[in-house]
């Protein structure tokens, strides 16, 4: 039979001594370990269980990682244990697919940075969307950090890389006050299905919530959970756990909604699929939002829109931005230089304030 790489072997009398043997990679190792006189079987057992484990621990602390290996057994078992499962298999798909396939037999020690860098501009002249690459960018630099913590390389040749300017960035497109207002208008109530699409579209638009009716209180909704892909989980930071206000028209909406529903427990979902399993947004949208949103040219205007426009449009309306923060449970940075639009018509105006402020000094 095989053996391991580190195996304790029989301990032996031989002349009055313990000769103690164990196996190294298949090879035989022995060791004359104490006199029978001063010791027992037993003592002398524990002796080599010493020897095996100092000389395993040693071996590993010298051993000459290569990328790959490093990644699948030391990277992604210790830092899955704080990612949520959808940024789990986001982050392990997207290392896997982009970096330990490109560097996977390579040793951590010869990396260099100009070679990593040539890696990001690869990525970005193949066509990638700017954030896959700046987040390629920021895998290495995490994996590397970590080789350095775990002693493998002096330094991290990740750390001073760049995503190129020219990697591909997304057109953050926003709906403006009419188009908000067309969204709400483009579904009419002919048939039932479409006043459940209608209450679908004008309850994402807002908050995008997932909720049971327990936590559907007076005037907000009580945020504690969070659904991907049928997985039902915690929210994914801190701040994502809010109560999120409701508009007066919204809070009808959903009394009226009720009355359709099948369930009106505590526990019951607001929006159900068939199954009374929490309804998929991705089912939701591609059956019943888009082909009519479509039709009124908003055919473009997913979730991901529908929150920008919810900052953009708030602000434009003078809300204060902590306000709006909260309510969609980001923190203030993000959702100013991140969800929060600013429309050349905002800042026309604005300019226009500006020179005839400067005309009458």
């Amino acid at each position: 039979m095989r053996k391991c790489r580190y195996q304790r072997g029989p301990v032996k009398k031989q002349r009055g001594r313990w000769v103690a043997m164990w196996w190294v990679d298949l090879r035989r190792k022995s060791r004359v370990i104490g006199l029978v006189k001063d010791m027992t079987k037993s003592d002398a057992g524990t002796v080599v269980d010493q020897i095996v484990t100092e000389a395993a621990a040693k071996r590993e602390e010298n051993r000459v990682w290569r990328f790959g290996e490093f990644v699948a057994k030391v990277y992604f078992p210790y830092y899955s244990r704080k990612w949520k499962d959808s940024t789990k298999e986001n982050n392990v798909n997207r290392v896997s697919v982009h970096l330990v396939s490109e560097f996977g037999p390579l040793e951590l020690s010869g990396f260099r940075r100009d070679e990593l860098q040539d890696l990001q501009d690869a990525k970005a002249h193949s066509g990638l969307s700017f954030s896959v690459v700046d987040h390629l960018r920021w895998d290495m630099k995490q994996i590397f950090d970590m080789a350095v913590a775990e002693g493998q390389i002096e330094r991290n040749p990740a750390l001073l890389l760049f995503t190129p300017k020219d990697a591909a960035k997304p057109v953050r497109r926003v709906m403006n006050i009419i188009g908000g207002a067309k969204l709400f208008r483009g579904a009419r109530p002919e048939k039932k299905v479409d006043r459940q699409a209608r209450r679908h579209r004008r309850d994402a638009s807002r908050r995008n919530i997932r909720a049971d009716l327990g936590r559907m209180a007076a005037t907000y909704a009580d945020i504690q959970q969070r659904v991907y892909r049928g997985a039902i989980d915690t929210p994914k930071t801190g701040q994502s756990i809010r109560q999120a206000a409701l508009p007066e028209g919204l809070l009808r909406d959903i009394e009226v909604w009720r009355e359709f529903s099948v369930k009106t427990s505590a526990s019951a979902w607001v929006f159900p699929s068939e199954r009374m399993t929490p309804l998929s947004k991705d089912n939701c949208w591609r059956r019943s939002m888009y082909p009519k949103l479509r039709l009124v040219g908003l055919g473009w205007a997913n979730f991901l829109v529908m929150r920008r426009s919810h900052a953009t449009l708030m602000k434009a309306l003078g809300g204060d931005g902590k306000l709006v923060a909260d309510q969609l449970g980001h923190s203030l940075d993000v959702n100013q230089n991140v969800y929060t639009q600013s429309p050349v018509e905002s800042r026309q105006a604005a300019v226009n304030q500006l020179e005839k402020t400067l005309q009458v000094m």
